[in-house]
């Protein structure tokens, strides 16, 4: 029996089932079979069957049809980040254009530009293998929601908007102003998207192999030895490695990212009057502009996804499926979600999940090689990577490759961000930092004295 404080108090989560909303569908795939036997080969072996890796394998088969790709997952394809995040497939590749700008403001005109083909590029890839994940271009709201953020907004691209203005995109009494952006997000289904990408990963030839957990990489006779829990080993000529938030297969990196446990809701669907009610016409992605911030969105059969607020580390780099439940946060998000919408009293919600998501240093994905130029890798998205995975996936292969772009040229994927200090720096650090960003919010954004170091240091928080 639950203890009184591992439940949820909020009348509106009395029926919301402990479940990932994307992955608790019918369309999941049953489960695929590991490796065939105790030793194999490949060409390519990526690990990770994420967004990371699924793009990395595609676009690898797709540009040579004659290589060999092999996929390994430890669970299946799909399960962590990749289906259990909001699904807003942003054009960014710097987690947001501030960001950008702060860190690389010479070559953020490229950044933007190749953001936008990346994300063309996605949308003409699900065209073409009838990838069906309800992928819609339907832009991003910013609101401001306390009076020192509206200020804020002259920062993003778009347009602006009034009170009033911003009201008649979605009416919520929170919003004092706000910025919409038509063209540089789309919404997406995130399960049935990694789903899609594996089915059409098949159908040009890629081995996908589920249950496979990886343990170690070695060279041996100037290939990569794979070697995983149960025993078996892949030779491999090129590694890339797609694990995300999880450990790295590679120690070296393992101080560059730490894992941050991330929160969402699901609503039932909303009726007609409700939907009216809100006047969500553009059916945007919405994000509001604190440092704990909400995102949400509408899903194809209109119910509103609300996540967000807090971001939740645990001493010593801890994952595990018991913190995916944190009942704290669920009542803290339906308070705030009633509060930004109280013309839906009553509403409520079915499904309650959390997750860890990967953030680095600099808040957007680095990337990189080992092992002789033989394993590449990309992590670090820091919880934008729905659309970003798939540029990381093409500078793996560049380095893989060895090739000279436009991409393998950047200063974003040639530098390489701070390391996280080890516990127990790491955890103090952090909790000092949400400690302060929490502050700001209550003190008309005034930033104290430890965030003014971090942002002098070039750490400074990026939500």
């Amino acid at each position: 029996m639950a203890s009184p404080s591992s439940r949820t108090t909020h009348p509106s989560l009395r029926d919301a089932e402990p479940r990932v909303f994307w992955l608790d569908s019918p369309e999941r795939p049953a489960p695929r079979p590991g490796l065939d036997g105790r030793r194999d080969s490949a060409d390519l072996v990526v690990v990770g069957g994420g967004y990371t890796g699924l793009w990395t394998a595609l676009l690898a088969k797709e540009a040579d049809p004659g290589v060999d790709v092999l996929l390994l997952e430890a669970n299946t394809v799909g399960w962590a980040a990749s289906g259990r995040n909001g699904g807003f497939c942003s054009a960014s590749l710097t987690h947001g254009e501030a960001n950008g700008m702060a860190r690389w403001p010479q070559e953020y005109a490229a950044l933007a530009r190749l953001g936008r083909a990346n994300l063309d590029a996605i949308e003409e890839t699900l065209s073409r293998h009838g990838i069906d994940c309800d992928f819609r271009r339907s832009g991003e709201l910013s609101v401001a929601t306390e009076p020192h953020q509206v200020a804020w907004l002259d920062e993003l691209s778009g347009e602006r908007l009034d009170r009033d203005a911003v009201r008649e995109h979605l009416d919520s009494p929170t919003y004092l102003g706000g910025v919409y952006d038509p063209d540089d997000t789309a919404i997406v289904d995130p399960a049935r998207l990694a789903w899609g990408l594996a089915r059409a990963c098949e159908s040009v030839g890629v081995r996908v192999a589920e249950g496979v957990r990886v343990t170690g990489l070695d060279v041996v006779g100037g290939a990569v030895e794979v070697s995983t829990l149960d025993g078996a080993s892949v030779r491999a000529a090129r590694v890339a490695l797609g694990t995300n938030a999880f450990p790295s297969l590679l120690a070296r990196l393992r101080l560059y990212t730490v894992p941050v446990y991330d929160y969402a809701l699901m609503t039932e669907p909303l009726n007609d009057g409700q939907l009216d009610a809100l006047g969500w016409a553009s059916r945007a992605g919405v994000g509001d502009m604190g440092n704990q911030f909400h995102y949400y969105r509408l899903t194809a059969d209109n119910r509103i996804l609300w996540g967000g607020y807090d971001a939740i580390y645990h001493y010593g780099r801890r994952m595990g499926p018991s913190l995916d439940q944190r009942p704290q946060t669920f009542d803290t998000l339906a308070e705030h979600f009633f509060t930004t919408f109280p013309q839906l009293d009553g509403l409520r919600f079915t499904h309650r999940w959390g997750g860890a998501i990967d953030t680095c240093t600099r808040f957007c994905a680095f990337y990189g090689t080992a092992l002789g130029g033989r394993v590449a890798y990309a992590l670090g998205y820091t919880g934008l990577g729905v659309g970003a995975t798939r540029f990381g996936a093409q500078v793996m292969l560049d380095l893989l490759d060895g090739r000279d772009t436009e991409r393998t040229r950047l200063d974003l994927v040639r530098q390489t961000p701070l390391p996280f200090p080890p516990e127990p720096l790491a955890w103090a650090g952090i909790e000092l930092t949400k400690w302060s960003m929490a502050r700001a919010d209550e003190n008309g954004g005034r930033r104290n004295l430890w965030l003014k170091a971090l942002d002098a240091a070039g750490l400074g928080f990026d939500s």
